[in-house]
């Protein structure tokens, strides 16, 4: 019988999914469908019949990725979160501003914590915990705990986790247990972020689970971390942060494996977002230090992914000056909307008949009422709002004036938006492809009225609209590409102002080739592989642009579902060697491992010990998660004067599920 596995990724826009054959890695089926909210189950199990066998006993193992995390940092929906820091210098981290990191408003400072030699700083304060976790029950949704050198020595969060779970519900985060870096701010910032995204991860998990049980699939569920590693489910509900890039890290090796290329810039095009990964010696390129999501420096080991707020569902407005703007908001494509509310194409309809006058480009921007609120809305403006939308989608000047408004803001409904009670759209790169015929399963009429009136607004033509767009959106990318891999920033100039720049002169001369006396030539040294929906309408210029090989696998459209289903299981530990000193001399070393330590009398002992230990703790926990064939690396990293960080990582693919 044929053994399959059933990749999976959700992303802002798009839920993909490809069945693969388990033993030749062949791609038997894929499928592509809307993602839907609030209720992710629509979306999951769209995909599930477009590719489930006759025998659903046939799938060993399904995987999951997701850009849900992200997004929810990102934009700022994470739940409310109480942070209890021990140990913390209040002073030291207000003087520094440091508490602006903490991703929520909500710390609380206590005695206790302990020092780099694992050595209690001050008795912890029990009496506080236990006031403050009373204090805050009905404000916060869950708690993190943080503590001082808590890598070297946990047993304060473990005794304010028990006093805390003892006094309220809510779920409580360990910090040590999401991270042994020995960076305190993000640690706390770490499991704050961890804390406020846990029912974000449950909610889709439990919508994955539903919907396999409903199609009677008993394999087990992994979801894939934002370093490209695959974990249990149930791990990963635990540690949501540990997601965060999960989506683009899938991308990437979903790249990678249909290209079969070793070394090659990865560039994704989703609906929201562009994101790019660097593929090196077969392996996406991983930030180490910890990555970076909104405005929160994290020490989560991830991918490198650098992501632009540019898509195919990108707003297209213009702005004051008469000049383009595509992004960073996301809007549901007129397109789209037409299709499913007969009732906006026939507005936009008749918007395009008044010929006489200058168009508003407010008539293109439609809102929409995407679920019923769960809540009772108090301001008066926005509960009218809701109304109004509960009879179909309404044009922004006639909700204005309704309202009796002039701006947006005014209605008090702008929240609903962030919470996706209320949605928008308007003119989008995806409708333009609709004009052109690139891509068109909804309402082309309605995308040729909006990219009409728009082009008439700017005086040119619809070709010459959909032209410059799309040159704008090339020219983004390959800015943002180099950007990436440089570590140098290209920000245009106004459009009103010469540059006075030489890397964007040499930029724009690489691009326009217009100066008479210098040329430029920028070159890529290795392919750019495209995957993405809307990657084949864009990259190629991109690469030309980079004068490098552009490489359109098979199956690009859902290369982060393939991703997925056949990326690999990592487990790695982790201990650190640090000196001894007295009287600022160095008399031995101590090797930490968890909450175990070791003396040892020289540094070749301490490190034998410390790569041995590590070895046999990753295993212990590849066995766990029934790793296939594992190959182990040890890493030696130099973390300060005669210390290091010891990291044994085994990779392997996941054992499968066995008939009965």
């Amino acid at each position: 019988m044929s053994e399959y596995i059933l990749g999976i990724d959700t992303g802002g826009t798009y839920t993909d999914g490809v069945l693969i054959q388990r033993h030749t890695r062949e791609i038997l089926k894929s499928s592509k469908t809307l993602t839907t909210k609030p209720d992710l189950s629509g979306g999951i199990l769209g995909v599930l019949n477009d590719l489930l066998p006759d025998d659903p006993s046939q799938i060993k193992l399904v995987v999951i990725s997701t850009t849900l995390a992200t997004n929810a940092i990102a934009e700022g929906k994470g739940r409310p979160v109480g942070l209890f820091l021990l140990g913390y210098d209040p002073a030291l981290i207000q003087g520094f501003s440091l508490d602006s990191r903490f991703s929520t408003t909500s710390y609380h400072y206590f005695q206790g914590g302990h020092d780099l030699y694992a050595n209690e700083q001050a008795p912890l304060d029990i009496e506080g915990i236990r006031a403050t976790a009373k204090m805050i029950e009905g404000e916060v949704e869950a708690v993190a705990i943080s503590g001082y050198f808590s890598p070297f020595n946990a047993s304060h969060e473990e005794q304010a986790f028990q006093i805390i779970s003892d006094t309220i519900t809510q779920p409580v985060v360990l910090g040590h247990e999401l991270s042994t870096r020995l960076d305190s701010v993000r640690r706390a910032t770490t499991a704050s972020l961890n804390a406020s995204l846990l029912s974000h991860l449950q909610g889709f998990i439990q919508a994955m689970e539903e919907s396999l049980r409903e199609r009677e699939i008993s394999a087990p569920l992994m979801v894939v971390r934002g370093d490209g590693a695959l974990v249990e489910a149930e791990g990963a509900q635990r540690r949501p942060i540990e997601t965060v890039h999960s989506g683009p890290a899938a991308s990437a090796i979903g790249g990678r494996f249909l290209a079969g290329v070793d070394k090659a810039l990865v560039i994704d095009v989703g609906g929201t977002t562009t994101d790019i990964a660097l593929i090196e010696d077969g392996q996406v390129q991983i930030q180490e230090e910890g990555t970076t999501v909104g405005n929160y420096r994290t020490a989560v080991r991830a991918a490198r992914i650098h992501s632009l707020g540019l898509g195919g569902d990108s707003f297209i407005q213009i702005n004051v000056e008469d000049q383009l703007e595509i992004g960073p908001s996301r809007v549901q494509p007129l397109s789209s909307l037409a299709r499913a509310h007969p009732e906006v194409l026939h507005a936009l309809k008749k918007l395009g008949a008044e010929r006489h006058k200058k168009p508003n480009l407010r008539d293109l921007e439609f809102w929409y009422l995407i679920r019923q609120p769960p809540r009772t809305i108090t301001n008066p403006r926005a509960n009218k709002v809701v109304k109004m939308l509960q009879q179909g989608p309404v044009s922004l000047p006639r909700l204005l004036k309704n309202l009796d408004i002039f701006h947006p803001l005014q209605s008090g409904a702008t929240s609903l938006i962030q919470e996706e009670i209320i949605g928008v759209s308007g003119l989008t790169p995806t409708d333009l492809f609709h004009v052109r015929g690139d891509f068109a399963p909804w309402n082309r009429e309605a995308a040729e009225i909006g990219t009409r009136l728009m082009a008439t607004h700017l005086g040119i033509s619809p070709e010459e609209f959909i032209e410059k767009v799309i040159d704008q959106m090339v020219s983004r990318i390959a800015r943002e590409t180099i950007t990436y891999l440089t570590g140098q920033t290209l920000e245009p100039a106004p459009f009103y102002a010469r540059p006075d720049d030489l890397g964007l002169w040499l930029f724009n001369e690489n691009t326009t080739g217009k100066d008479p006396y210098l040329g430029c030539e920028l070159s890529l040294k290795m392919p750019l592989v495209g995957i993405g929906a809307p990657a084949s309408l864009l990259l190629p210029q991109v690469a030309s642009l980079l004068h490098t090989q552009y490489i359109s696998p098979p199956h690009y459209q859902v290369a982060n579902a393939v991703g997925a289903a056949v990326g690999s299981v990592i487990a790695y530990q982790e201990a650190w060697v640090i000196p001894q000193s007295r009287n600022l001399r160095t008399v031995g070393y101590y090797v930490q491992s968890g909450g175990e330590r070791q003396r040892f009398r020289t540094l070749r002992e301490a490190l034998a010990y410390a790569e041995e230990i590590t070895r046999s703790l990753a295993m212990s926990q590849a066995d766990k998660v029934g790793l296939h064939d594992p190959v182990v690396k040890l890493d030696r990293l130099p973390d300060g004067a005669e210390s290091y960080r010891i990291r044994a990582v085994i990779t392997g693919r996941p054992e499968l599920k066995k008939d009965s």
